[in-house]
């Protein structure tokens, strides 16, 4: 079985996604026949290096609220994240472009190190504070998935993996994905949004 997983990494529903899909494949008898394949989809393809904003500031502009309920929302996707057994900072989140994180996660995965380094990056935005769109910032967490800085640092400072980012895009847009995270099963079938581990354990055995 194959399962496509389009998320972004500065996406909070996207890592709580991924740990519940997790604990359900964990679950299933048959988790050895399933193949995992992270895609890449950016939230905001057009966004700068970096946002001279705050993550709150960000949110009140995008969704025309105000600060007090942008630090709400962020206190409720807190709350989520916490009893998925994440922890979120996302006072000190440094939202901006992922084309390059995305690029990375490419390079890790033709190594075999996808799950690794998708892991890595996330935790490092959401608890650390990563700014996501650094190369050297990006570089220096390679060797804790198994990338030497220098060679991560190479490939980010290059053009490569920019074709395989723009590939699983425009397969979202072929399967009308437009938001994440979003789960394809064999082709067939297609879960949205960050759900409880029983709906991603009841997708897989239906699949």
């Amino acid at each position: 079985m194959q399962i496509e997983i389009w998320s972004d990494v500065i996406c909070p529903w996207c890592y709580i996604g991924k740990r519940s899909f997790e604990k359900a494949l964990a679950q299933f008898a048959q988790r050895e026949n399933v193949n995992v394949i992270w895609r890449s989809f950016e939230l905001d393809p057009n966004a700068p290096p970096q946002y001279p904003v705050s993550l709150e500031e960000l949110l009140a502009r995008k969704y025309g609220v105000s600060l007090q309920q942008a630090a709400l929302m962020n206190a409720r996707v807190t709350g989520i994240a916490h009893e998925a057994g994440l922890e979120y900072s996302l006072a000190n989140a440094c939202p901006g472009n992922t084309f390059d994180a995305h690029r990375l996660l490419h390079f890790a995965a033709a190594r075999q190190l996808g799950d690794r380094a998708i892991e890595r990056i996330m935790h490092a935005y959401f608890r650390e504070g990563l700014a996501v769109s650094d190369r050297t910032a990006l570089a220096r967490l390679a060797p804790e998935f198994g990338i030497a800085e220098s060679d991560a640092l190479a490939m980010l400072e290059s053009d490569d993996y920019s074709g395989a980012v723009r590939a699983d895009e425009a397969r979202a847009t072929e399967f009308g994905i437009t938001g994440v995270p979003f789960f394809v099963f064999d082709e067939k079938s297609g879960i949205y949004g960050a759900q409880p581990v029983e709906v991603y354990a009841e997708a897989l055995q239906q699949a």
